[in-house]
């Protein structure tokens, strides 16, 4: 594993503590954010220096092959939160919580989020929306669970608002968001995700509310930023116009299937080197 960032020599325990976010935004020091699915990917992240892992509902688009996040469940998100966690020691590991998993009462909402903590190892868990989400996001963070809150697109609602478009491109439609930023912030999130916005919109809602935003084609105002794995990676057959890829390994992973695919067929592997002979008397 790679040395320890200079920024965790402030603690001793190894997980990051959450209180160090909000010290983070005021220093002015940009906070990391990934996305991961699995044990590899959460120790790689965590080998890297990132601050934050998210167990996003995007892994039923990037890696199920879904059409949308909606189908996601919860025991999926259960999994794959362990699967991190397992992965990751030092960053904060933050489950999301699936459409359908929270809408319903505050004691459903407040039972799932238990079960991501205790049984997934999640350090937080992520909620869409405003709106009753609020209430939900209140209950939660009361039951004792940290909450991180999301504005702006939210993938959950695509059969609401029909499409996956950039929010607040227009400045009549900016109240809401602003008004959805400032309620999961006064219900005591610790920090809010701000997808796919006009960037004049972000940096406003980054500049009002004093927890820590993250942003995903919003704004390089934003305290932190976040990308899907999968897509900076090239690993995804079509990524959203935010996204930069800082690699593109696809093409390595297939051309390397194929040679493996060639060489049985050749009938070159397995070769002497992996086989096992029999023990000497």
């Amino acid at each position: 594993m790679s040395a320890k960032p200079p920024r965790y020599a402030s603690w001793t325990a190894g997980k990051l503590p959450l209180p160090e976010l909000l010290e983070m935004k005021r220093r002015g020091e940009k906070i990391v954010m990934v996305t991961a699915y699995d044990a590899p990917s959460g120790r790689l992240a965590d080998a890297a220096g990132v601050d934050l892992i998210l167990v996003g509902d995007s892994s039923g688009m990037v890696v199920h092959g879904r059409d949308s996040t909606v189908p996601v469940t919860l025991e999926e998100i259960l999994l794959m939160t362990q699967w991190v966690a397992r992965g990751a020691k030092r960053p904060l590991v933050i489950a999301d919580m699936p459409f359908g998993s929270y809408e319903a009462s505050n004691e459903q909402a407040i039972g799932n989020a238990v079960r991501l903590v205790k049984d997934g190892g999640a350090d937080a868990v992520k909620l869409e929306r405003g709106g009753t989400t609020i209430e939900r996001a209140r209950a939660i963070v009361g039951a004792g669970i940290p909450v991180m809150g999301h504005v702006g697109l939210t993938p959950q609602a695509i059969n609401t608002i029909g499409s996956f478009r950039a929010q607040g491109r227009e400045e009549k439609d900016w109240g809401p968001i602003e008004d959805d930023a400032r309620a999961v912030a006064d219900a005591g999130a610790f920090s809010l995700v701000i997808e796919a916005v006009a960037e004049p919109l972000a940096r406003r809602i980054t500049g009002q509310v004093a927890i820590p935003t993250i942003g995903i084609g919003a704004s390089p105002a934003c305290d932190g930023q976040i990308l899907v794995l999968e897509d900076m990676l090239g690993l995804s057959p079509r990524v959203p116009k935010f996204v930069r890829r800082y690699g593109n390994i696809g093409p390595g992973i297939e051309a390397a299937v194929k040679d493996y695919a060639d060489d049985v067929r050749k009938r070159v592997f397995p070769g002497p080197d992996q086989v096992y002979g029999m023990k000497k008397k």
